[in-house]
């Protein structure tokens, strides 16, 4: 299996420690977040990742090499202006021949990437999105009424949303749906790929997961880095 870690992001919301490194080198425990998103890979019989650059790239391909310490065949490619999150793969789609795994590189979770590989094998869909419910708290009470009359109150009720978590399965047939050097989201592919009436399969987890793209997030994350994440490496 091969892996995309999209590592070309200006992490605006986490500064000022990306004015310094990018996002995904940021520290957790001994590691960076990319380090412990490619040991998490590996383990799950991942040999061939790429990491998709832009912001500090440089940084990125002089700390990680040709990822031989980690037993890995590592491709960096770079883009030269934001591409979104599916331009990238248009830079190294001569590589891309088989199915393959891609994910954000703010994303952590304890999730089985190769079972939600072998799922998206038995599916026909050329793109699989994993999905996540988070459940949002509400701090105030809501009211249901007839006219000037209350006929009920539920106390601080919790929001419940279903949302992209950030990794995918995507087939190398998708790629021609993708324009080349050109800014292309994962949100237009799904819109584009709804338009067309192709399948997109919903992979929903109860796994471990966060994203950390805000200052709290990170601080969460150190927190439950040990808890969460390092038994799984």
């Amino acid at each position: 299996m091969k892996a995309v870690i999209l590592a070309g992001g200006l992490g605006t919301r986490l500064k000022p420690f990306t004015q310094v490194i990018p996002k995904p080198m940021l520290p957790l425990g001994e590691k960076s977040i990319l380090e412990v998103q490619i040991s998490l890979l590996t383990k799950c019989g991942v040999k061939d990742i790429f990491l998709a650059t832009n912001y500090k790239s440089d940084y990125i391909k002089a700390y990680f090499g040709d990822g031989s310490k980690y037993g890995i065949n590592l491709t960096i490619s770079k883009e030269h202006k934001p591409l979104g999150t599916c331009g990238p793969l248009t830079l190294i789609s001569d590589q891309l021949n088989d199915p393959f795994l891609m994910m954000n590189g703010d994303i952590l979770t304890t999730l089985d990437f190769s079972e939600l590989y072998n799922n998206a094998m038995q599916n026909e869909a050329l793109l699989t999105v994993v999905t996540k419910e988070i459940i949002l708290p509400f701090q105030f009470g809501n009211v249901f009424h007839n006219g000037h009359y209350i006929t009920g109150v539920e106390e601080k009720p919790d929001f419940r949303h279903e949302i992209i978590a950030g990794i995918y399965i995507l087939k190398p047939q998708i790629l021609q749906h993708i324009p080349k050097d050109t800014y292309f989201g994962i949100d237009t592919l799904i819109k584009l790929m709804l338009e067309r009436n192709l399948p997109i399969l919903r992979y929903l987890i109860k796994d471990y997961w966060i994203d950390i793209g805000r200052l709290g997030d990170y601080s969460e994350a150190q927190e439950v880095y040990e808890k969460h994440i390092q038994n799984h490496l």
